[in-house]
Order: structure tokens, then sequence, then C-alpha cells
């Protein structure tokens, strides 16, 4: 993508939000602070280890206010269309994110990553599966890259 070029076509009406099986998506912003702060810090190690995210700098410990900085540059980026983030949700806490930018490099248009808090993980699949069915049907993309989830082991009867 270059700096003449859009993300999302200028008619393109962005989702506010998403419902998910046990999860709701909505846009971050200042108001998650604390609780997004809370998700992540108890689960560096745990993010760290979900696909798509082994070559991150991100997560690296923060304070309140360098994590509402971040939170205030996300706000800016979706309401300037220029990448989208959308908070995790369980009732009102805060069990992840979704991550929605102009790919770097390859033939995608977007890349996605997501992540839920460690002791949310059985969320992780059903929030990749549920947001790349969404992408697909929702969004303008043509492509994108999201590091896929293995399936959980299923239970023999």
């Amino acid at each position: 993508m270059t700096l003449d070029e859009l993300f999302v076509p200028e008619g393109f009406v962005v989702p506010n939000g998403l419902d998910g099986p046990g999860f709701r998506l909505e846009p971050l912003g200042p108001v998650h602070n604390e609780r997004d702060h809370d998700a992540w810090m108890s689960s560096i190690d745990h993010i760290r280890s979900t696909p798509g995210w082994a070559a991150s700098r991100w997560p690296r410990p923060m304070t309140l206010v360098e994590n509402l900085r971040d939170l205030e540059a996300h706000a800016r980026d979706f309401a300037r269309r220029e990448g989208f983030t959308y908070s995790v949700l369980e009732g009102e806490q805060v069990i992840g994110c979704v991550y929605i930018y102009p790919a770097k490099t390859g033939d995608s248009e977007a890349e996605v990553r997501s992540w839920v808090r460690e002791s949310r993980a059985r969320l992780d699949g059903p929030v990749w599966r549920t947001v790349s069915a969404w992408l697909e049907e929702s969004w303008p993309f043509d492509s994108f890259v999201y590091a896929e989830r293995a399936e959980p082991p299923r239970e023999v009867t």
C-alpha cells in the first residue's frame, strides 16, 4: 500500500463491532485502558506463543500511561481508517484484541493478528474462526493474512 492508496474504500462502512460465540468485539480505545492493560500484562508469555506473534516486539511490560498512549494511537488509526483494532470482550472484561492493518509485505491487502488472555485461551480458536469468516464476508479485502490456529482435540465419546 502506498501513501496515496486507501486501506479500505472511501464508501466502506467500517463495522462498529461483532458478536461472536462467547465474546464480542468493539473498537479499542482509551476507555479500555485498565482492563486491556490487565489482560495482556497477565499473559505476556501466552501472547508471544500465539500464532502470528513470534516476531513481534510487543508485548513488553508498559505502564498504564504508556498503554493509554498506545490505545490512543490505535483509536486515531481507526478514526483515520488506517488500521482497525478491536477489543475482545467477555461481558465487560477485556480478554483480548484483534488488529486489522495493511499488510507490510506479500500479495495480501491486510495483516490480521489477535490474542486472548491466558485465562481465556479456549477462545483463541473461536475468535480466529469468527474473525476470519467476518473478514471474508463483511470486509472489502480480496486477501488477508491471519495466522491459522490448530483445532483443539476433539473429545472421544
